[in-house]
């Protein structure tokens, strides 16, 4: 049960990172990031509604913290898909999604301002090499030579700190509620959030496009299949475990940008990221201890 566990967050990573690929191409094609976030998001939708219907037949009591806390998670995955996608846009989908997994480092810091975690001099060394990473993979060492633009890196940033939102309501609606409702009502407080920010006519279009099957397996890879396969196979697998397995969705779409959209990654930038994701790695692996 244990493999089958870490095999089915092997897979979500998996899926998460070809989903970025998928979002460049779209994107290329001149489709906006909030389009392309706002269907992942809906198709997504479908498919949890799905997965609750075979939980209906339960009792399940619902209070007002658990609306709460869901719409909060719907908030932090509705800022997740559209800076990471604005990231990705503006800089590379290696870019993009290492910054994304810079979460842990805000959660952090946030624990340390409410007084939630006690600063100690290994967090602060964690914090620190995160730093180094984001430059070196950035560019930000040598201002006349930066390699990646202001707006990729802030966005890829906003996706970290939306991301870690997410997580936060996310735990706090499960311990109310089952992960299919939480799930269910955390994606559409994303829909309805993004319903008004959304391009509504170039939305419609997509119905009609000749890119529909992008947007219907970026939907499927990148939601609907993807968060229940890992919220299965999380029940079966140790959370260090899985901490270390889910750094698969930046290698992913790192791989799939350099063999499939022709991104280039220097040694600096390579030397960046493996500094980023080897940190985030060992901080989440200390914190589940």
């Amino acid at each position: 049960m244990r493999f089958a566990g870490v095999g089915l967050v092997m897979l979500a990573a998996i899926c998460w990172g070809i989903t970025g690929g998928i979002a460049d191409i779209l994107m290329s094609k001149g489709w906006s990031p909030l389009v392309i976030s706002f269907y992942r998001g809906a198709i997504g939708v479908v498919f949890f509604v799905i997965w609750l219907m075979f939980y209906l037949r339960r009792k399940w009591f619902i209070s007002r913290r658990f609306f709460i806390w869901s719409f909060l998670a719907g908030i932090g995955v509705a800022g997740n898909f559209t800076f990471y996608f604005l990231s990705i846009q503006s800089s590379s989908i290696a870019v993009g999604a290492t910054l994304m997994y810079t979460a842990p480092i805000f959660v952090l810091l946030i624990s340390f301002v409410l007084k939630l975690e006690r600063s100690t001099w290994f967090k602060w060394g964690c914090i620190a090499s995160v730093l180094v990473g984001i430059a070196l993979l950035t560019g930000a060492y040598n201002p006349s030579a930066i390699s990646v633009s202001l707006i990729g890196v802030l966005a890829g940033l906003a996706s970290g700190i939306s991301y870690a939102v997410f997580i936060f309501g996310f735990k706090n609606a499960a311990s109310l509620g089952k992960s299919p409702m939480t799930l269910t009502f955390a994606f559409l407080s994303f829909c309805f959030v993004l319903f008004f920010f959304i391009d509504l006519e170039e939305a419609a279009n997509v119905a009609t496009s000749s890119d529909i099957g992008w947007f219907l397996l970026l939907g499927v890879l990148g939601a609907g299949v993807s968060f229940i396969i890992y919220l299965v196979g999380l029940r079966m697998t140790a959370p260090t475990t899985a901490s270390m397995v889910a750094m698969l969705e930046p290698v992913t779409a790192s791989l799939f940008g350099v063999l499939l959209l022709g991104d280039h990654l220097g040694l600096i930038q390579l030397l960046g990221m493996v500094l980023i994701l080897v940190t985030v790695m060992l901080l989440s692996v200390k914190q589940s201890d």
